[in-house]
């Protein structure tokens, strides 16, 4: 499902992670391409490595805190080194957007907040227009395709 149908994607970007050892890297790498976005979507098999990818970019953020899925509790709040939060959701066990809509997905997604939303094709309707989608596919030799699209 191609969480932004409404609109083209604005630039594009591939990247190949061999292993583990590249993820900071490629966090970096993903932070300079989203020029100032804050909505991230993270989409990929179930295994693929987003909860894993979304470690690795708080670790270049300088997020000191422990970050894994909030699979049970919809939504994490992280904190920057500055002070700033970042909200980190996973939407994968919503039944409909109405959940995301009782928990205030708005109020999150228009804060000006980093919001790392793994599984967010789950609540296409309620994405912001301006996005990163970021699609993570496991290849036949276990690496990752990660293929990046800016919606501005």
């Amino acid at each position: 499902m191609n969480v932004a149908a409404h609109q083209p994607c604005s630039q594009i970007l591939q990247l190949i992670c061999r292993n583990l050892g590249e993820l900071e890297n490629i966090a970096r790498e993903i932070t300079q391409f989203a020029d100032g976005h804050t909505i991230w979507l993270f989409e990929g098999n179930l295994g693929a490595g987003k909860t894993t990818l979304i470690q690795a970019i708080g670790r270049a953020w300088g997020i000191r805190e422990n970050i894994s899925s909030p699979t049970f509790s919809l939504v994490n709040e992280y904190v920057l080194p500055d002070g700033s939060p970042v909200f980190h959701f996973d939407f994968y066990r919503l039944k409909n957007e109405a959940e995301a809509i009782d928990i205030g997905v708005d109020e999150y997604f228009y804060s000006g907040s980093y919001c790392l939303i793994e599984w967010g094709s789950r609540i296409a309707t309620l994405i912001p227009p301006n996005h990163l989608l970021i699609r993570i596919n496991v290849e036949n030799d276990f690496s990752r395709t990660i293929d990046l699209c800016r919606y501005d």
